[in-house]
């Protein structure tokens, strides 16, 4: 004999709510079938599961029993019981009930399929149920939004590593792992590869390190559907620091070394005809370093066939470059305190310059006069100038912090250079050399900063 399906759900936030229990609903679809005399019933009750979707287990296990004809009605308490999407309501009863001879009643909105206006009703009050849903997530993402823009934390999800979650402030807050944050991104700007510095940090994975490193909330941002704001949370790192990284990893991105364990490989230059040079196995006493213009396997690496630079032991030109390096002068001029107040100064030229273009809007609002006009455009003019001059200024104030950095870097090198392994100094190298011009008699350095 075919039985009555009796389907409950409730979602973890409706088990609270009056009259959604599923001790509630259970009474009430009993009572409803002694009063249509209905005998053979049984209950499908999916507790703590949203109405959003159809993956919950006893919906698919009626689902089953429909499609094998073992149903003759199912009833429900109310229509957003069985579903909240107009999409999944449809799909039961045009694919699942109705070819299968079921019946669907929903007690609260007096609704029975077996009627053409029971059908006619379901499609439009499983429409407003979705209409419900969608207004409700909308105007939590309007909330969210604006909870971000105002400095504070999403909330929920995940929270980034080397932060707690504080749910009375709204705001993360700096755990014990805030430390090995900070180490990431000095062990990134000392120049140790990624997969090293996961290694000494004690991370499992190298890319779980780069997430940790490119996450620009380590320095006060929340990210938010793709935009930036100015978080309330204290800063793991400085922005200039986390500046710095971003610009060393599209530093290193940008140029592709081979996976060759020689110290300069991709960096040196022909001085003679400014093709590049490669490596080249010379016998049993090592490599010689020679120009892409004397082969011939590689045209359109030739600059010149008719280069007459000579080939060079590659010790010698490697040598160099490590003595240039240990015996760079590590003493700076201080010069911060001047691009502060080259900063302060622009600041303020651009503050003046807005006060005085609104004042000669408020007076020309008093008073419309076509030279006001004329001093309206010269204004706008000086604040637009204003505007990129202080634009400008941040961007090499950035980019000397960031040479800064690498001159830091050189300081420990000479120390630490013996216990490094060929990989690490290939990045160190590359991190703070730009390039290597060779010639038969000299050896020049370009640095990524100027010495």
């Amino acid at each position: 004999m075919k039985k009555a399906a009796l389907y409950i759900r409730v979602s973890t936030e409706a088990q609270r709510e009056e009259g959604y229990s599923i001790e509630a609903q259970t009474e009430m679809l009993s009572a409803f079938c002694v009063t249509k005399k209905i005998d053979n019933y049984e209950f499908y009750i999916d507790g703590g599961y949203t109405g959003s979707n159809l993956d919950r287990p006893q919906m698919q296990r009626m689902i089953k029993d429909a499609k094998e004809k073992r149903l003759s009605c199912v009833i429900v308490y109310k229509l957003d019981r069985m579903s909240r999407s107009q999409r999944d309501t449809l799909y039961l009863i045009e694919e699942v009930f109705n070819p299968n001879n079921v019946d669907f009643i929903s007690m609260n909105e007096s609704m029975d399929t077996s009627t053409p206006l029971g059908r006619l009703m379901l499609g439009i009050l499983s429409a407003f149920a979705q209409l419900e849903r969608e207004n409700i997530r909308e105007r939590t993402r309007m909330g969210m939004k604006e909870r971000v823009k105002s400095g504070l934390w999403p909330g929920g999800g995940r929270i980034p590593f080397g932060y707690d979650y504080d749910p009375d402030k709204g705001v993360l807050v700096p755990n014990k792992d805030a430390d090995t944050v900070r180490a990431i991104y000095d062990l990134y700007l000392q120049g140790y590869p990624m997969y090293k510095v996961a290694q000494i940090v004690g991370l499992k994975y190298e890319k779980l390190a780069l997430q940790i490193l490119k996450r620009k909330s380590n320095a006060g941002y929340i990210l938010y559907n793709g935009v930036e704001y100015k978080g309330k949370h204290e800063p793991i790192v400085s922005l200039e620091t986390y500046e710095a990284a971003m610009q060393m990893m599209k530093e290193r991105s940008s140029k592709k070394f081979t996976e060759s364990e020689h110290l300069l490989s991709g960096l040196v230059y022909c001085g003679v005809c400014g093709a590049k040079m490669r490596y080249q196995k010379w016998g049993e006493n090592g490599f010689k370093l020679c120009c892409y213009s004397q082969e011939k396997n590689k045209p359109y690496l030739v600059k010149d066939p008719n280069c007459s630079n000579e080939k060079i032991w590659a010790d010698i030109v490697e040598d160099a470059v490590i003595s240039d390096l240990f015996s760079l002068s590590y003493k700076r001029e201080k010069t911060e305190d001047t691009k502060i107040n080259a900063l302060n100064s622009l600041e303020k030229k651009k503050e003046l310059c807005t006060k005085k273009l609104k004042k000669l809007y408020m007076l020309y609002a008093e008073a419309e006069d076509d030279t006001l006009l004329e001093a309206i455009e010269e204004a706008k003019e000086e604040l637009s100038k204003a505007e990129k001059e202080l634009e400008n200024e941040k961007k090499r104030s950035t980019r000397a912090k960031a040479a800064e950095k690498k001159r830091e870097q050189l300081e420990t090198i000479e120390d630490s250079w013996e216990y490094m392994t060929a990989h690490e100094k290939q990045n160190v190298v590359r991190s703070v050399v730009k390039s290597v011009t060779v010639t038969p008699n000299s050896v020049h350095i370009d640095y990524h900063f100027t010495l």
